[in-house]
């Protein structure tokens, strides 16, 4: 039997569902709306309706019965011991406390894991990507906002009750502007893509540049890898808060390499070369040296891969691996 695991991948805008087998392929999948704005209650249901989809097109196919279990990333805080979520911020309203793994389990028998989506997408890495050669790693998420995880000899860095990681909330400035977190200058602030918009935004009216760009994260890049002189004046600025970021991560965990992902990550081979550089200025020379600054290779299927994989990743045996 070839088996299969369901993967979700449950966002403040979308959740996508997919089966995936071990090799890390996608055999079927949907996306649907989240509509976060419905309720805890009504998102949920969509999220068992969506895996009850996977599961019945699964059927069509004489696949059902390869499903080996169900594994979930969601954004938030998540306690991997319970797979309740702990802390959800207002993207998804009301999440705060739902039981995910136990109403999932109920619905359909199966084992069960529910993890943070940034702690997944460093299993898709891990098991098929690039963190392959790697036991101890850094995950940066460079998107809507920036998530991390940490793998220290090849288990998940969880902390007292599975918030470890939040890597985006790291500080670079501390008399900058104050985060939704309650900190000031987090690296959110600078690296996510609203933070390079914000950024823009900023420095386009300090300095009264009319550019032929917009203050959106896409179009600054964009305008940077084309040699534009005012983007290029935003990006290293966004380089140099996101170095000093990373530099401050390797000086705390040591870790043999840092991956990054997400959107953000996507700007080319320009903006990993200046990242590198400017990185390595700020990093000891021992630490630097041991480490290994790359990009994430699965791309935007990684949470739902990741996802899935953690039924692989710590068994089918038990739910409660860590």
């Amino acid at each position: 039997m070839n088996e299969l695991a369901i993967g979700v991948d449950l966002g403040g805008t979308k959740i996508h569902l997919a089966a995936i087998d071990r090799s890390g392929q996608t055999v079927v999948e949907s996306i649907v709306p989240t509509e976060a704005k419905q309720g805890s209650a009504a998102v949920l249901n969509k999220m068992v309706n969506g895996i009850a989809d996977i599961l019945s097109r699964l059927k069509d196919v004489s696949r059902e019965g390869d499903v080996v279990g169900i594994g979930i990333g969601s954004a938030g805080q998540i306690d991997f011991s319970s797979g309740t979520v702990a802390f959800a911020v207002d993207t998804l309203p009301g999440w705060t406390g739902t039981p995910i793994r136990d109403k999932v389990t109920e619905r359909f028998g199966l084992p069960v894991y529910v993890d943070n989506d940034v702690n997944v997408i460093a299993i898709a890495e891990k098991n098929f990507g690039a963190a392959r050669p790697y036991n101890s790693f850094v995950c940066i998420a460079l998107g809507t906002g920036v998530g991390g995880a940490i793998v220290e000899e090849g288990r998940l860095v969880r902390g007292a009750f599975g918030g470890a990681g939040e890597l985006g909330h790291i500080s670079v400035d501390f008399n900058g502007p104050r985060c939704s977190c309650g900190n000031h200058g987090c690296i959110e602030l600078y690296a996510s893509g609203t933070g390079i918009a914000r950024v823009a935004a900023e420095m386009i009216n300090a300095n009264g540049w009319q550019p032929k760009w917009q203050a959106d994260s896409r179009e600054v890049i964009a305008a940077w890898n084309s040699g534009d002189p005012h983007a290029s004046e935003v990006m290293a600025k966004v380089i140099s808060a996101l170095s000093t970021h990373i530099s401050s991560v390797i000086h705390t965990l040591n870790p043999e390499a840092v991956i990054i992902g997400g959107g953000v990550s996507e700007a080319g081979p320009a903006f990993f070369e200046a990242l590198r550089e400017e990185t390595g200025r700020r990093t000891g020379a021992a630490m630097w040296k041991a480490t290994t600054l790359l990009p994430a290779e699965i791309g935007s299927g990684a949470g739902v891969i990741g996802a899935a994989a953690q039924i692989w990743h710590y068994g089918t045996n038990t739910i409660n691996h860590g």
